[in-house]
């Protein structure tokens, strides 16, 4: 009989979850201003908020912790890391920050000035905030195909290049500093973008004169469903991959949190020395001196390690067949979900799921509330809340795909808490008739608000 699939790893290291009541978990919420981000992890089962930074290292990540070099410039722990960076990205210059949305801060700090345009697939909430807050505006390019969940488009990460060009024509290109790929793209549902869509954004992007940036999150699940699902890319190794997509880009922002493998860390890595020059003063205004850009040595060392294990098939076949599982799972139960599943988390469609509640009323919130209720898993709205406000009107922005997102950290949870997530998710499903409020904002702040925002059952 053929072998069943199992992990390409063994547990080594627990820690204790406590189930709670419901009594205590609607306590909970209320106390919390129902803002699932506002609750304890001792009030959490199963944490699904992100899969940033809340994954587990290995015995190598750790054993290298052990030997970081603290020197304040030049550690050997930097160079581990330098030279980990530039053999998967090929980027010749490297600011290490504490985390993503601080290398954001840094790279826009450099690039985005008052009125530019940034086109990209679905910018996500920090980098469209840091985009804002520089009273610029990010326009969302990304195929219409990505809004149908139904549609199985393997890469619904993939920007449209007619879109794309629409802007390229409208603006001079001394107002559109440049076009942002997201990999995965996040918002679209951890959706994968091509290597043939990234080299059609490159060739049009350079008959316009305007440069590629990656934000690199999840770029090493984005490798893995090229090698899986585009022609011609099988027998590719995930690191050659990576190089090949990198080599499109002028540079990249990371959040090492996720496909770094660690629980603190960020970078930017570039391939323009003069860009590179301008971003380290504000690294070392912002974060730290641009061998350690806030983080400690063995921080470093552990991100170097990441860095390479992430990008090896056997590691991503586990991790992304977990998500898989979990999505399989609801469909099974008729759960509706973004389709395919994407590569660090399941994506459920609010509006199909509660279509009582009114759109005003936030139902991928309510939705996530519900769950919380019901099982004690905290999700995160991907939906109007996280969409934010118009920075002009100050109206309720309604994105296209109202969605709850449950973000499976790495190498954390087994196949029996999919199981518990699903059967939770199910039995919300099951009574979703009688959910018919939502909830109202009674306080928010000006911008990225789903962090902070406090809620109030909808009367």
């Amino acid at each position: 009989m053929k072998l069943p699939y199992a992990e390409p790893y063994r547990i080594k290291m627990i820690e204790e979850i406590r189930q709670s009541s419901r009594e205590e978990r609607v306590a909970w919420l209320k106390d919390a201003d129902y803002n699932l981000f506002n609750l304890k992890s001792s009030q959490v089962y199963i944490d699904l908020l992100t899969d940033s930074g809340t994954g587990a290292m290995s015995d190598s990540q750790w054993g290298a912790m052990m030997t970081g070099d603290e020197s304040y410039a030049g550690s050997r722990s930097f160079q581990a890391l330098y030279d980990t960076v530039n053999k998967i990205t090929g980027f010749p210059y490297l600011l290490p920050t504490h985390q993503g949305r601080a290398a954001e801060n840094v790279l826009f700090s450099v690039l985005v000035k008052d009125g530019d345009v940034i086109p990209g697939n679905s910018h996500f909430d920090t980098t469209k905030g840091h985009i804002e807050f520089r009273k610029a505006h990010a326009v969302d390019c990304t195929i219409d195909e990505a809004f149908d969940i139904e549609n199985d488009h393997p890469f619904k990460g993939n920007i449209d290049l007619e879109k794309l060009e629409a802007i390229y024509k409208e603006y001079p290109k001394e107002q559109i500093p440049f076009c942002l790929i997201t990999i995965t793209c996040n918002t679209s549902g951890g959706q994968p973008v091509s290597l043939e869509n990234i080299k059609a954004v490159k060739s049009l992007s350079d008959h316009y004169g305007i440069p590629i940036y990656f934000d690199s999150a999840r770029y090493a699940e984005n490798a893995y469903f090229i090698k899986t699902r585009e022609a011609g890319q099988a027998d590719r190794t995930i690191k050659e991959i990576c190089k090949e997509i990198f080599s499109y880009g002028e540079g990249m922002t990371m959040s090492s949190k996720k496909d770094g493998l660690v629980n603190i860390g960020g970078f930017i890595a570039l391939r323009n020395e003069e860009v590179f020059q301008k971003a380290s003063n504000f690294t070392i205004i912002y974060e730290g001196f641009i061998t350690y850009g806030g983080l400690a040595g063995r921080d470093m060392n552990a991100l170097a390690v990441g860095l390479d294990e992430a990008t090896e098939f056997d590691y991503l076949h586990s991790r992304i067949s977990q998500v898989e599982y979990l999505g399989n799972k609801l469909i099974e139960y008729g759960i509706p979900v973004q389709k395919p599943i994407g590569g660090h988390a399941v994506f459920v469609d609010a509006l199909k799921f509660l279509p009582n509640v009114p759109r005003a009323e936030y139902p991928a919130q309510t939705l996530g509330l519900e769950l919380y209720k019901e099982a004690g898993i905290r999700g995160v709205e991907i939906g109007t809340l996280l969409a934010d406000r118009d920075p002009e009107t100050r109206e309720n922005r309604y994105p296209k795909l109202e969605l709850l997102r449950l973000a499976i950290p790495r190498r954390t949870y087994t196949n029996n808490h999919m199981d518990y997530i699903a059967a939770g998710l199910k039995n919300v499903f099951d009574r979703r008739e009688d959910i018919k409020k939502g909830y109202n904002i009674t306080w928010e702040p000006a911008i990225l608000r789903h962090f902070t925002v406090k809620l109030e059952e909808a009367k």
